[in-house]
Parts: C-alpha cells; sequence; structure tokens
C-alpha cells in the first residue's frame, strides 16, 4: 500500500489540515501518516477552536517515533500544511533531507500555508519566512493559494496567466489554487514546459479547508499514476463534487471519493506556457 507522510494540522471537529487530508488518503487506499503539528477541536474560523499548538519538542519527538519505525525509506510522499512554529519548519526541514536520502523517489508536497485574500498572513511571520528559506527550495511540487503564490514571487497573480508566470519563478511545478478564471474559479498546474487550466462555476459558499483536499488528491493522482493533467482534473472534480453536495457544511466521510476521476463540472484547459 502507497504511504504519505502528513505534517499539519489536526482538528478534530472540522473537516480540516492534516485530519482531513489523512481521512481523503486513507479512503482512496493511501496509508496517512499525520505528525499534527496544532491539536483544535474545531477551525478557528467557526470560534475559539480548543487546544493549541505542539510544543518542538513533543513535535520532534513524534517524528522521531515515525523514523524509528523505519518509515522514512517507504514513503511514497510527504505533504507539509500548516506549522505552529519556525521549530516545527526547521524539524521538517532536516526529516526531508533524510527522506530524500533514504528513498530519492518520494515526492515532497509543499502546501505553503501562511494566508489568504480575505485575511492576509494567518500564520507568524517568522513561520511564514521559515517556510519560503526552508520547505520551498526541498518541494518536488508546490500547492499555494493566488495570495500565497504572489506573496512567495512577488508578482501580481490575477488570473491564469500571471498565474504561470509567477509559478515559473519557482523553478518548480506549481498548483495553484483560487485563481480566477472568468466567472469561474480555477486551479492552475505549472509544470516545467506546459500548463493547463481546470476551472468550474464559483459555489456561492464552500467548506473550509477545501485546499488541504485539493492538496491530498492532487498527491493521490500522482502516486497513483496520472499524467499532472489528469491529476490536476480529478482533484478539481473531486473538490467541485463535495461542494456541490455539501455548500459550506463539512462533507461526511461516506461521501469522500474512493477514486478520483473528471467530472463534467469541471473543464480543462492547455494554456500558453
Amino acid at each position: 500500500m502507497a504511504s504519505v507522510l502528513i505534517f499539519s494540522s489536526f482538528v478534530a471537529a472540522s473537516r480540516v489540515g492534516g485530519s482531513a487530508q489523512a481521512l481523503a488518503l486513507a479512503r482512496l487506499g493511501i496509508e496517512p501518516i499525520l505528525v499534527p503539528t496544532v491539536l483544535f477541536g474545531r477551525h478557528p474560523g467557526h470560534g475559539p477552536p480548543g487546544g493549541g499548538p505542539v510544543a518542538a519538542e513533543t513535535f520532534e519527538a513524534v517524528l522521531g517515533g515515525v523514523e524509528a519505525q523505519g518509515l522514512f525509506g517507504q514513503l511514497d510522499a510527504v505533504i507539509t500544511g500548516y506549522f505552529a512554529s519556525p521549530e516545527q519548519v526547521a524539524a521538517v526541514a532536516d526529516a526531508l533531507d533524510q527522506i530524500k536520502s533514504a528513498r530519492v523517489a518520494t515526492r515532497i508536497v509543499v502546501d505553503p500555508i501562511m494566508g489568504d485574500a480575505d485575511k492576509g498572513l494567518y500564520v507568524r511571520d517568522a513561520v511564514a519566512a521559515a517556510i519560503a528559506d526552508l520547505l520551498v527550495p526541498r518541494a518536488d511540487v508546490m500547492t499555494p493559494n493566488a495570495w500565497e503564490l504572489a506573496r512567495l514571487t512577488g508578482a501580481s497573480v490575477t488570473d491564469a496567466a500571471s498565474a504561470v508566470a509567477a509559478a515559473r519563478r519557482l523553478g518548480r511545478p506549481v498548483l495553484v489554487s483560487s485563481v480566477a478564471a472568468g466567472a469561474d474559479v480555477g486551479v492552475v498546474y505549472a509544470g516545467a514546459d506546459r500548463a493547463w487550466l481546470a476551472a468550474h462555476p464559483l459555489s456561492p459558499s464552500a467548506p473550509k479547508g477545501t485546499g488541504d483536499l485539493l492538496t491530498a488528491y492532487f498527491t493521490a493522482g500522482l502516486i497513483q499514476g496520472l499524467a499532472a493533467p489528469d491529476a490536476l482534473h480529478a482533484s478539481v472534480s473531486a473538490l467541485a463534487e463535495l461542494v456541490a453536495a455539501f455548500g459550506d457544511a463539512d462533507p461526511s466521510v461516506d461521501a469522500l471519493p474512493t477514486r478520483l476521476e473528471p467530472s463534467p463540472r469541471v473543464r480543462l484547459e492547455a494554456l500558453g506556457g
């Protein structure tokens, strides 16, 4: 069975963060290994979340246990997401080097969770700086939203073409979410020399955590052997179907897909450059 190591939040009562990614991957037959960076009762967007950050010492000890189990050489991918401290980021950067040394084929998927257009930066400046300095250079694939891509590159990201241009500055494949596509909303994948857009009508409401699920589904598609544009189409399709079914409510576990496939709700088009 394929396996993915996740560094991100555990949120007990909301379908967000690493806990949501773990559920999504498990439904697809992929073994998730979650090392949590925070332990929350619910998403902070709903009010006081309960819980708090995982202390750096505890975080590193949990990570050490995963390594001691001999799993670093067996991973198909690593997903990095939400971090509470720069110390956590530094520990993960060291772990990524060890993982790559143990198994060079392991994909490092960095979701540089820093903020969004509505709220701006919602992690500490030191955390954002650590992600940019330590994780971005180690990424095989990055999955920022449009606001995060603009922050990382200093480029304006207003549509699909500008998303591709900004992504090229990072020098690695980039999956960019929350991209305006006319009256639609889209996700852009910019590979080494080609790019694609997957777009669908903008929903009046959507659950929190769609970016987390997008990263998980895209990673799963790559693990399962899909070419990048097909993984793009299938991962965006999975989200579009969940949003259509649940609106802004958290999807039920049994509604999470057990296979990735394109949806007629989502159009896929090749972009120039």
